[in-house]
């Protein structure tokens, strides 16, 4: 026998085990005696079910005293096959008529995964199918101790293998993988149950409630505490240009953010919201508006925001603007309104998809390009990133114009002289005032009389679109759909 094998012995048959020369090591092994299910006639409501368990020490190897043919069965991943066999072990002595029904259901459990494994008609696993293999005993076994060895050697693979095609297949790193299942499982426990931070910590698998708390935030960027506080009550929220995504979710913010320049968010509607004017550094709360909790994206340093930490728990949206299905997906979930997100998400699809049917049979095949101008630049913006491409070239399938393509690849945008301009003959162009560099009111609006751009095919057939800079030079589900109903009422 080597280790990992289990052999199925017909009863009756003896077996013999033996001293042998080849290892001085101990050798360990479970017996497990099987006494098949049977109805007796005298009590047919009587179902009578027995398997006991022992552990054998012996030196070296094991023979059998016959020559007769064994069945070799196969249970992988090996260390789950060990924690059943301790367990059984364990139960077995108990008189508890619950704990003898969990020997039995662990049993059965037990001897389904070693007869499917051990089938003849299945074939030998690869190792994409032992990997997941792995990952499946993960989401089984999150709440114990597992180590990256163990799981590779439960599969057969080396560490360096293991890890490699586990990153492969999930992106993580096997130990970060574990961390979060169990980071999820804690969520759902924390929303659902009223166990203390340290016993939900020790459900999941953590040993300390410090390093769960640690790991905790880091994963869900708020506390285990302030995670579930907001799962249970409405939360009083500060979100700088996230009204969008918090709006979406139903909550409304205790202030919206505005800007000397560039004025708030008008088309968010949130007009009985008291303004905040993050554009001036010393600016501080008032009394009736202290906010409870405080959402911050990239840009907080730009105007130094992060000196209201010491107000409220805040928390820093960390993905990228274009991605705004993840910040609408991580908000929710420090805002306890997980359940909102799908009906969110789905209606901005089923009105991107409808506004794109309408557009094909008017468009055909037309160009667009987006223009940004101020007083000192005109901005032309790209077809993969930023504000404006992902909606109108990719959610609305528009025709980008060649230069757009050409000059802004791998940029969100780039800023064009008068010369590049006069190159960007796209039959319809959408643009957007920018007031923050203007000296005096209009100074933007210059460019309109200048030949260069009265020269313009789409200056000349009188398609060019003026739109709100707020609403357009924003990301979030609600600023989406009006670009949306803004192409369809000058397009469609």
């Amino acid at each position: 026998m080597e280790k990992g094998m289990i052999m199925f012995v017909p009863a009756g048959t003896s077996i013999k085990i033996e001293s042998s020369s080849w290892t001085e090591n101990e050798l360990q092994y479970y017996k497990l005696d099987l006494m098949v299910a049977e109805l007796k006639e005298e009590n047919s409501n009587q179902l009578h079910i027995q398997d006991t368990t022992e552990q054998h020490r012996f030196l070296n190897g094991i023979q059998t005293q016959a020559s007769l043919s064994l069945i070799e069965l196969n249970y992988s991943p090996w260390s789950s096959c060990l924690e059943s066999m301790e367990q059984m072990l364990r139960q077995q002595i108990n008189s508890d008529w619950l704990e003898q029904w969990e020997v039995q259901l662990r049993f059965q459990e037990w001897f389904r995964a070693l007869l499917r494994q051990s089938n003849p008609e299945t074939e030998a696993p690869d190792e994409r199918s032992r990997i997941k293999s792995s990952i499946r005993y993960i989401g089984d076994h999150y709440d114990q101790t597992i180590t990256v060895d163990e799981l590779a050697a439960d599969i057969g693979l080396t560490r360096a293998s293991y890890t490699r095609q586990f990153k492969k297949i999930t992106g993580k790193l096997p130990l970060d993988y574990v961390n979060t299942v169990r980071l999820e499982r804690s969520k759902q426990l924390l929303q659902l149950t009223d166990d203390r931070i340290h016993e939900i910590a020790q459900n999941v698998g953590f040993s300390s409630e410090y390093y769960f708390g640690r790991r905790f935030k880091q994963y869900a960027g708020i506390s285990p505490g302030l995670y579930r506080r907001h799962h249970r009550q409405e939360v009083r929220v500060f979100a700088p240009y996230l009204e969008d995504f918090v709006l979406a979710l139903g909550v409304k913010p205790v202030l919206q953010c505005s800007h000397h320049s560039w004025g708030r968010q008008h088309y968010l509607g949130l007009d009985d919201v008291p303004e905040f004017d993050v554009s001036q550094q010393d600016a501080q709360f008032n009394l009736g508006n202290v906010p409870d909790f405080i959402m911050l994206d990239k840009g907080y340093d730009r105007w130094n925001l992060d000196r209201f930490e010491q107000v409220a728990p805040t928390f820093y949206v960390e993905h990228l603007g274009e991605d705004w299905r993840s910040i609408l997906k991580s908000t929710a979930d420090v805002l306890g309104k997980v359940n909102r997100v799908q009906d969110v998400i789905g209606a901005y699809e089923d009105k991107a998809m409808e506004a794109k049917g309408r557009l094909e049979q008017y468009m055909r095949g037309q160009t667009v390009a987006f223009l940004r101008i101020s007083a000192s630049d005109i901005t032309l913006y790209g077809d993969q990133q930023g504000y404006v491409g992902p909606v109108i070239y990719q959610d609305l399938g528009l025709t980008p114009h060649s230069r757009v393509q050409q000059w802004t690849r791998h940029e969100r945008r780039i800023l064009i002289g008068l010369e590049q301009l006069g190159q960007l003959n796209a039959d319809h162009l959408l643009i957007t005032f920018d007031t923050g560099n203007s000296a005096k009111p209009g100074d933007e609006r210059e460019l309109l009389e200048r030949d260069e751009w009265k020269r313009l095919p789409a200056v000349k057939s009188g398609n060019v679109y003026e739109v709100d800079f707020m609403s357009w030079m924003n990301y979030g589900v609600i600023s989406h759909g009006k670009k949306i109903e803004d192409i369809l009422r000058f397009m469609a």
